[in-house]
């Protein structure tokens, strides 16, 4: 039962915690029970994910395929049990944004997105995500509905906007209106907006050098 005992190596029935904390409770808490035990049970914990560490997690989550929470009968995606080994080592920050940033694992980054939502805070998790909406790559999803296809920026939107995403509660964090209003952030960009003033630049330059030509 060797794989129980790396699973449960930051959970304490006794309620004694006292490493990083992140919403103010152990992070393997940010899991709720049924689905912990579920991936504490399933074979790809016990074949795959049992004892890995921040680099060779690396080598697992590059294989990712698909995202998602369960699937079929109630069975957790690799996705979901790398998403709860990332809560039992906590990697770095630095580590995180590597993952994050790799140009070519898409499903790496949503990874790293969907750990940063769980674990940081608001400010960092606005500023570090939105960002990624521009990535229009298709992502898979399978659930208990079976397969369907989404977008990194779709699913960057859902880590922001929704209550429950991949079967997990996310914890609560202020809007990004909120933090506007509190001076936190600074009122966001539109990429649309921005790509149209690139357009409208763009034309004016063209409309100038045709006047140009025309004295």
């Amino acid at each position: 039962m060797a794989h129980l005992a790396d699973a449960k190596a930051l959970l304490d029935n006794r309620g004694h915690y006292t490493g990083q904390t992140f919403h103010g409770v152990n992070p393997l808490l940010l899991v709720e029970k049924i689905i912990r035990e579920r991936i504490f049970e399933s074979l790809y914990w016990k074949e795959q994910a049992f004892g890995l560490n921040a680099a060779t997690l690396l080598d697992r989550a590059t294989e990712l395929t698909y995202i998602g929470g369960q699937y079929s009968n109630q069975r957790p995606t690799p996705f979901l049990c790398l998403i709860f080994k990332l809560l039992q080592l906590q990697p770095s920050r630095e580590i995180i944004l590597v993952y994050l940033n790799d140009p070519d694992f898409k499903y790496l980054r949503a990874l790293a997105a969907f750990y940063i939502r769980l674990t940081w805070s608001a400010v960092d998790i606005y500023q570090t995500l939105e960002p990624l909406v521009g990535d229009y790559r298709k992502l898979r999803v399978r659930s208990m509905g079976g397969w369907r296809m989404t977008y990194v920026d779709e699913f960057i939107d859902e880590l922001l906007t929704k209550e429950r995403v991949c079967d997990i509660a996310l914890p609560h964090i202020k809007t990004r209106a909120m933090l506007e209003d509190a001076d936190e952030l600074e009122p966001r960009e539109s990429l649309l907006g921005s790509e149209i003033e690139s357009e409208g630049e763009s034309n004016a330059e063209e409309d100038k050098g045709s006047n140009s030509g025309d004295e």
